[in-house]
């Protein structure tokens, strides 16, 4: 497996998610993936270490981590989260984190349109 991760520049996600339409993130160090729903989307998020996101509120998100851990912060209630550590953050409450190190997660939004796919 490692050797896969080594041709894969790190990222655990195969072939078949890196291959999916790139998100559109206005913040350098971060790439993701999108599978895209009729009511929903889902993104394969890979994450540089050192990245602090400061507080902001959107649709409901839910996310696992796949690789690494973070910092979250979900309506001032502090938690670290590490593989296989799932968070669900309801709409509308305001949330940031902090990743020490690089971090893979995948998370659901409950917003088709959450985010664009980058052109």
């Amino acid at each position: 497996m490692k050797e896969m991760m080594n041709k894969w520049d790190g990222t655990p996600y195969p072939e078949m998610i890196r291959t999916l339409p790139e998100v559109d993130v206005p913040v350098p160090g971060i790439r993701g993936w999108l599978l895209q729903g009729g009511r929903s989307q889902a993104v394969f998020f890979d994450i540089a270490a050192g990245l602090k996101i400061p507080a902001h509120a959107h649709c409901a998100q839910w996310g696992l981590v796949v690789e690494g851990e973070f910092s979250l912060t979900i309506a001032g209630q502090a938690r670290t989260y590490r593989k296989g550590d799932w968070y669900f953050i309801p709409a509308g409450a305001a949330h940031a984190a902090e990743f020490p190190v690089r971090v893979n997660v995948i998370d659901v939004f409950d917003d088709p349109a959450r985010y664009k796919a980058k052109a």
